[in-house]
C-alpha cells in the first residue's frame, strides 16, 4: 500500500507546481489584460475626442478664433476658414497666407502645379510627387487638386487642367 501512497503524493506535488506554475502564468497574463485595457481607453477616448473636435469644427465652419497672448505665434489657421479632411485640413485662401499652412501633400502638389510649364493633369502630378502611377494615387492627388481648387489656391479653368489660383474671389 506504501506504493499507492507514495504515487498519490508524488502526483500531489507534480499537480502543486503545475497549480504554481499556471498562477504565475495567469498573473502575467492578469498583468498583460490590465495593461491592454489601459490602451483601449485611451484609444477610446482619443477616437471620442477627435470626434468631438471635428464635430465641432464641421457645425462651426467659420473662422477660426486667434488666441491673444503675447508669447505666441498665432496660428497660420488664424482667421482661415477651415474644412477638415480626414486628419488634415485646407484652410481657404486668404490675402498674404503662403502655402506653408497646408500639410505636407498640398504643399507639394501646389509647388508641382506653380512649377509646371502649363496646366497640368492629375495623372503628371503623381510621379511628379513622388507616387507610383496607379489608378488609386492618380484619383487620390486628384481629389487633392480639387480640394486645392474649391479652396482658391489653384484653377481649372478646363476640366481635368489644374494652374496655379489667379487668387480672387470666387462666386
Amino acid at each position: 500500500m506504501s506504493s499507492l501512497f507514495e504515487e498519490l503524493e508524488a502526483r500531489e506535488a507534480a499537480a502543486r507546481v503545475r497549480v504554481e506554475e499556471l498562477e504565475t502564468e495567469l498573473a502575467g497574463l492578469v498583468g498583460q489584460l490590465e495593461q491592454s485595457r489601459k490602451g483601449l481607453d485611451r484609444l477610446r477616448i482619443a477616437r471620442e475626442t477627435v470626434a468631438e473636435v471635428m464635430a465641432e469644427m464641421s457645425v462651426g465652419a467659420g473662422p477660426v478664433a486667434e488666441v491673444a497672448d503675447d508669447d505666441r505665434t498665432p496660428s497660420p489657421y488664424a482667421g482661415a476658414e477651415r474644412r477638415v479632411v480626414g486628419a488634415l485640413s485646407v484652410p481657404k485662401w486668404q490675402a498674404g497666407m503662403d502655402a506653408s499652412v497646408l500639410p505636407r501633400v498640398y504643399r507639394d502638389i501646389l509647388e508641382v502645379a506653380t512649377d509646371a510649364p502649363g496646366p497640368a493633369r492629375a495623372e503628371q502630378v503623381v510621379p511628379w510627387i513622388g507616387l507610383p502611377a496607379e489608378v488609386g494615387k492618380i484619383e487620390g492627388t486628384r481629389a487633392k487638386l480639387k480640394r486645392l481648387v474649391e479652396r482658391r489656391w489653384l484653377d481649372e479653368d478646363d476640366p481635368g487642367l489644374f494652374t496655379p489660383g489667379r487668387r480672387r474671389a470666387r462666386t
